[in-house]
């Protein structure tokens, strides 16, 4: 305790240095004896960890990449939405609600926690890289390894707040001269490529400080990075700085976001190296070969045997990794989320926070996905275009695909259900009697992740046997309270529920989180890496030498057999057929296919927000009305419950100042260099 509380007086102590501005501070007495006590700081192994684990502390709360609404909304897009918290239904709530958030109904005041613990974090990781080689406890191996997790840090702060807020200001490494006045040390946004350069730069500094003990250091969810966590987070930032949003924007809202002395902060001028880049930067954490798709092997017997994939004449032919021929896809999809594995028993998870979630994490998020029957909140649910993204069996589109948003093909939805005969037989596994056939032969992937009308939940950590093993109908009259219920929120708008992360013995009986199992948070994974290094080669038309991230270099163009590389360990461990030829030789059709992927693949994991508007796709995609299932109907009216129509308690729209989340006008009288983002206003 002792320790602890000394440790408290230290980071007092030390967060005065940086934050006085009383001018004669630098030369007082009092500056010379908190010199003294940060180097008893980081002359001590002991409390140098500390002062990182402190660092790191910045990365929980509003700062996890994937959690529940409570700590970000950005989690929730065009995919899936929260029915909760929301005012219309309950006048007692007054949080940020799906419609408010996807409205643009959110204030300067809103989730604004990101740039405080940020710019505290990325100070206080300055102060660590700046110190850290006093100590006498540590090997310089260790130090080394020890300043590049600080150094990872620092970027991993600043990409936070430039994929959040946009261009943001970069703080000096050095410190600033707080003899200086408010005025003379405030400081101007950086450009985007500014930001983005800074960013990849350092993030390759943390991967070489990190080489030695880093390399291979477990996620045991201490959130304490590797070489390649630095390397995955690189390649990301690279992706995005070459995506549209940041790459050749002629938009008016880029002609809008400007620093103090009207200079733009997002380029126009696009440069198709940038693509180059961040695929290399990709291939960098390919050719680590520490990381791989999880998997795990077909179980031919029993109740719960893999549903084998129809032949395709290619991955039905092999095995792993070359195919899915002994495997079982649907469970090597859901494991890697569902808390089967701990993080670190986890092959493809690069960077997570582990189970340390603040409040809201994906443990709060399963909760409002369970059914109420499982004592679950029902208000996590998946929208119409988002279940028709997921493929048939057999690689196809989905009869009816999008015929009501105005992308159809021609073809209709699927008529008929389940019947007893069918399941009894075996006929259309997994799904049991009374499920539409619209949700018949789809791909593995959409069973590990959609709850359909009549899906079933095992539950199996409920005490009692007789609630265990549900099937679950959304009908208005269900009689188990899931189906749309007027006098409360607790109701899923679309019909449709999420089963991605959660666990078969996941239940919420009597109020209880220690019934829901825990889970790895996938802040950075493998697919991810990927799916990035696929799209940005399809990008390319000239060839580019582009330098690896140690010795030697990469010939990086749009090359198919590398882009397979990326796109094929994505589709066999789904059980989907490969692209067809077609597909691969257009870059137009190809980049739809590769947008549709990320789309199934990273559904829920806080990537779907950031893609549309990093594409410049999100004032379409953002703004189409929600579809769903007609939940008025009740289960004698099952064919209108399974027509898609309009929902109305799902509102949407785009506007220009939602590109980016706006500045708090508290930051921007602080910072008087400081611009806001367009279409928010601040006034002095």
């Amino acid at each position: 305790m002792q320790k602890k509380i000394y440790f408290v007086v230290l980071l007092v102590l030390c967060t005065h240095i940086i934050t006085s501005c009383k001018k004669d501070y630098l030369k007082s007495d009092q500056f010379f004896k908190d010199r003294i006590t940060i180097e008893k700081v980081f002359k001590s192994k002991v409390y140098t960890e500390q002062w990182l684990a402190h660092v790191y502390e910045e990365f929980k709360g509003i700062n996890a990449d994937v959690a529940s609404k409570g700590l970000t909304p950005h989690n929730f897009a065009d995919d899936m939405y929260y029915g909760d918290r929301d005012k219309d239904y309950d006048p007692s709530k007054n949080e940020l609600s799906y419609n408010m958030f996807k409205m643009g109904l959110y204030t300067e005041n809103d989730k604004q926690g990101t740039w405080t613990q940020c710019y505290r974090g990325i100070r206080n990781a300055t102060t660590f890289i700046q110190n850290v080689y006093m100590n006498v406890e540590m090997s310089p191996v260790e130090i080394e390894d020890y300043r590049g997790q600080a150094r990872f840090a620092r970027a991993y702060l600043y990409w936070q707040l430039l994929r959040k807020y946009g261009p943001i200001p970069l703080l000096p490494d050095e410190g600033i001269d707080y003899t200086e006045s408010y005025d003379n040390i405030a400081t101007a946004r950086s450009t985007y490529e500014e930001c983005a350069t800074y960013i990849s730069n350092e993030m390759l500094q943390a991967a070489k400080e990190m080489q030695k003990l880093g390399m291979n250091r477990g996620q045991d969810g201490s959130a304490r990075p590797t070489c390649g966590a630095a390397l995955a987070t690189r390649a990301k930032v690279l992706l995005y700085a070459a995506s549209p949003l940041a790459n050749g924007n002629t938009s008016n809202f880029a002609t809008r976001l400007v620093d103090d002395s009207g200079k733009r902060l997002l380029s126009a001028d696009y440069q198709e190296e940038k693509w180059a880049k961040a695929a290399a930067a990709a291939r960098d954490v390919i050719e680590l070969g520490v990381y791989q798709l999880y998997w795990v092997p077909i179980q031919e017997t029993g109740q719960d045997a893999t549903v084998i994939p129809p032949k395709d004449n290619n991955f039905s032919e092999k095995s792993w990794p070359a195919g899915w021929a002994n495997i079982d896809p649907a469970k090597s999809y859901a494991q890697v989320f569902d808390g089967t594995l701990q993080a670190s028993g986890n092959p493809e998870l690069i960077f997570t926070r582990g189970n340390n979630q603040q409040g809201e994490g994906i443990d709060a998020m399963v909760i409002h996905q369970l059914p109420r029957s499982a004592t679950g909140w029902n208000t996590h649910g998946l929208t119409q275009k988002l279940v028709d993204a997921y493929y048939m069996n057999d690689g196809r589109d989905a009869p009816g695909k999008d015929n009501e948003i105005g992308r159809g093909n021609g073809t209709e939805r699927v008529k008929g259900y389940v019947s007893k005969e069918d399941f009894d037989a075996g006929k259309y596994k997994p799904l049991r009697e009374g499920v539409s056939l619209q949700y018949a032969n789809r791909e593995p992937r959409f069973y590990a992740s959609v709850a359909y009308n009549g899906s079933f939940w095992t539950l199996l950590n409920e005490t009692q046997e007789r609630n265990r093993n549900q099937q679950v109908f959304y009908y208005r009259d269900d009689n188990r309270g899931n189906g749309f219920n007027s006098s409360n929120a607790y109701w899923l708008r679309t019909g449709f529920g999420v089963k991605k992360f959660v666990h078969p013995s996941d239940t919420y009986e009597g109020g209880s989180a220690a019934r829901v199992i825990p889970k790895a948070e996938p802040a950075i994974r493998y697919a991810d890496i990927l799916l990035a290094y696929a799209e940005a080669l399809n990008e390319l038309d000239g060839s580019y030498n582009i330098p690896s991230w140690r010795d030697g270099s990469y010939a990086i163009s749009r090359n198919i057999s590398e882009m397979q590389r990326g796109i094929h360990p994505i589709r066999i461990r789904g059980g989907v057929p490969d692209y067809p030829t077609t597909v691969y030789s257009s870059k137009t059709e190809l980049r739809k296919s590769l947008k549709r992927e990320r789309f199934i693949e990273l559904m829920g994991e806080g990537q779907r927000y950031y893609d549309l508007r990093r594409w410049m796709d999100a004032p379409v995609e953002e703004a189409l009305p929600v579809y769903g299932c007609n939940v008025l109907m009740n289960g004698k009216e099952r064919d209108l419950f399974h027509q898609p129509v309009a929902v109305w308690a799902l509102k949407t729209t785009f506007a220009d100042k939602m590109w980016f989340w706006p500045i708090s006008h508290n930051e921007l009288k602080r910072n008087k260099r400081l611009t806001q983002n367009p279409g928010w206003t601040y006034n002095d």
